[in-house]
């Protein structure tokens, strides 16, 4: 048990930590950390941060609520927000979001952002089942919230680059490559006890690393990179969150 509450807080400082300084966003209602612009239109975790992050910003989703803390909160500062906790700005959450291409994809990189898609939603998918199978074991809950905001912001890319979503309409579970279904199923079916779900976990942040290293390697549009950086930050702290 004493393990578990130690895992929760430092999954949590991770958390943390990824909204302060990889000031993570996503795309849709969900959610949502990091810096805002005085406009409202941009995605943190995939424009990076804009100035005055303080000041006002359309919609809602999880954020800093302002005076209140993280906890969900809506624009201007100091704003109580819909939230919960103690903090210094106004909540962050969901407004419309630039969709100009910041550089140029080749046909290799679109294949490797769709292949993120589908790792990020594995990952999701299968911590949020786990979580459900084995509750004592906190980190699976804490971060399938993390891995739905690196899907958002994957998706967010897809749109902009104009890209087919691979993941998009599926069910929990359910994946549109017949590769991803198999390692889905195989990593589920592996998770009997908590020790091998744990260990389901570590497999799957350390594939995730791997992909993801060999994704960004000659990519020079800025925002894919943003994600590609912040993504893999959180893998790292998920691996280790994990035991691995």
């Amino acid at each position: 048990m004493r393990r578990n509450v130690a895992i929760a807080t430092g999954i949590a400082a991770g958390v943390t930590a990824l909204a302060v300084v990889a000031t993570p966003a996503i795309a849709q209602v969900g959610p949502w950390s990091g810096a805002r612009s005085t406009s409202g239109t941009t995605c943190p975790m995939v424009d990076g941060n804009r100035a005055n992050p303080g000041t006002p910003a359309a919609g809602y989703g999880m954020g800093r609520g302002a005076a209140r803390g993280t906890g969900l909160g809506q624009g201007a500062t100091p704003s109580p927000g819909l939230g919960r906790g103690t903090g210094m700005q106004a909540g962050m959450g969901i407004a419309g979001v630039t969709t100009a291409p910041s550089g140029t994809l080749t046909a290799d990189q679109k294949t490797s952002l769709v292949g993120m898609a589908n790792e990020e939603k594995l990952a999701q998918d299968l911590y949020s089942t786990l979580a459900a199978k084995y509750p004592n074991d906190v980190q699976f809950a804490r971060i399938t919230k993390a891995e739905s905001m690196h899907l958002a912001a994957v998706r967010t890319l897809l749109a902009r680059y104009n890209i087919a979503d691979p993941t998009a309409g599926l069910a929990v579970g359910t994946f549109s490559t017949a590769k991803t279904q198999s390692l889905y199923n195989g990593l589920l079916a592996s998770a009997k006890t908590d020790a091998s779900a744990l260990a389901a976990g570590i497999a799957v942040e350390k594939d995730d690393i791997a992909a993801l290293t060999a994704a960004k390697a000659g990519v020079t549009a800025p925002d894919v990179l943003q994600v590609y950086a912040n993504l893999l930050a959180g893998s790292q702290r998920h691996l280790t969150a994990f035991g691995g």
